[in-house]
């Protein structure tokens, strides 16, 4: 996770980085990653993935040449793109100058959230669709995503067709599953979970893993991560 001191040890790189832009710009881009750095909320760090994989897409730029021009490993962009892990701030900062992006431009729209109410209400028709990894038949739906004094938590609905697929996958937070309707298979490396409806699991992101729709018809399931902030 970004910190205080992360901001300090940037500020030279990104005058650096920021060749072409005048003094003004420079102060702007450096004030708006020092805020970031140091209140890196986890609905900021959504933001943040979804604009990399916007731009990347609207400049036809695959994820291994993303990965290649910023000196990182495809593995990695993939895991930013789809909010599985944090990304340094430097590593940040070479993905948004691969991409070809002005740093002021990049961040323009993303902002902390404002304070929230004690009581939250997200109607169904207001939740945002989103997708992950190359995931056949996966459809993913955030509810809620909310920072919590050391943590954060991300609500997810994802509808998981009767053919779906995708690779085993890692994240860095802790994950639980209830199933609202259907039957899912939940796969580990060494196992193999089965879950009904009205089954709940909880288990550590970080083991590879993934799901399976076993039933005929269409599987519901509701999903929190729960992502602790480093220290």
């Amino acid at each position: 996770m970004p910190s205080k001191g992360t901001c300090v040890t940037s500020l030279t790189t990104v005058s650096s980085l920021a060749k072409g832009m005048d003094l003004w710009e420079i102060l702007c881009a450096v004030r708006k990653l020092c805020t970031l750095a140091i209140n890196m909320q986890q609905d900021i760090l959504i933001q943040i993935s979804q604009h990399i994989k916007e731009r990347r897409r609207q400049k036809n730029i695959t994820v291994q040449g993303l990965a290649d021009k910023a000196g990182v490993s495809k593995g990695l962009i993939s895991q930013i793109e789809n909010s599985r892990t944090i990304p340094s701030l430097l590593v940040l900062i070479n993905i948004i100058q691969a991409l070809d992006i002005d740093l002021n431009v990049f961040f323009k729209d993303i902002s902390a959230s404002k304070q929230q109410p004690s009581v939250l209400v997200k109607r169904k028709g207001d939740y945002s669709h989103f997708e992950k990894e190359d995931a056949a038949g996966f459809h993913y739906h955030r509810i809620f995503t909310r920072s919590i004094k050391n943590s954060a938590v991300d609500f997810v609905l994802l509808e998981l067709d009767v053919d779906a697929s995708r690779p085993m996958v890692k994240t860095e937070a802790f994950e639980y599953k209830y199933i609202i309707a259907g039957k899912v298979d939940y796969q580990f490396k060494n196992e193999v979970i089965h879950l009904n409806t009205g089954d709940s699991m909880l288990f550590d992101g970080r083991l590879p893993h993934t799901p399976r729709n076993t039933g005929a018809e269409k599987a519901i399931i509701l999903v929190v991560y729960f992502f602790e902030e480093e220290n």
